[in-house]
């Protein structure tokens, strides 16, 4: 739902600027290198404490996530290995940022926060991981409650608001119920063309 409506308002400002770097010779492809890049860097910056500064340049990766896809469309170049790019690279980025906070836990000695922390990524890449290989057996599921997008956008507020060991419960109890989710709907998939 979340995902919908930030597709909706984000049309405005992420078609025009897709544009624009499409006019500047800037590829699909290398706009999610650029975004994987500049998350990568985030993760550094969370790694050293600065959470809050963390969470509004995460902010800005956002419009990177975005913007490939639109671009992509535009140029009439969706491509398989564009998609499969995207998606690795977006893997990377939540294991990344997952293991900065691992880090930053580590060298703070909170036991709960590492704990919390490798939960919420092993949750994270299950419902990617659910929908992957789903598709690789040929049934379509993009069912449940919790995203790429919604999971970011709760991380990002856990950051801003300082409030980052509640965005890792939200994230473990509700990526681990999306999990469960797609197992079941890929299930009834199966069901219905067996």
């Amino acid at each position: 739902m979340v995902t919908i409506l930030a597709r909706s308002w984000g049309e405005w400002i992420i078609e025009p600027l897709a544009r624009f770097l499409g006019r500047l010779g800037l590829t699909p492809n290398a706009i999610t290198v650029l975004g994987f890049l500049l998350t990568a860097a985030v993760a550094v910056v969370l790694a050293t404490g600065q959470t809050q500064l963390a969470g509004g340049l995460l902010i800005l990766t956002l419009g990177a996530d975005a913007i490939d896809g639109a671009l992509a469309r535009m140029m009439n170049a969706v491509s398989r290995f564009g998609a499969f790019l995207d998606s690795t690279l977006d893997r990377w980025t939540e294991v990344f940022l997952f293991g900065a906070l691992i880090w930053r836990f580590l060298q703070t000695d909170q036991d709960t926060g590492v704990m919390l922390a490798a939960a919420a990524m092993a949750t994270s890449l299950l419902v990617s991981y659910t929908r992957a290989r789903a598709e690789g057996v040929g049934l379509t599921c993009k069912a449940g409650l919790l995203t790429r997008f919604e999971r970011l956008v709760i991380f990002i507020a856990g950051l801003i608001f300082n409030q980052i060991i509640w965005a890792l419960w939200i994230i473990t109890l509700l990526a681990g119920i999306t999990a469960i989710q797609r197992i079941w709907v890929t299930w009834q998939a199966d069901q219905a063309t067996g």
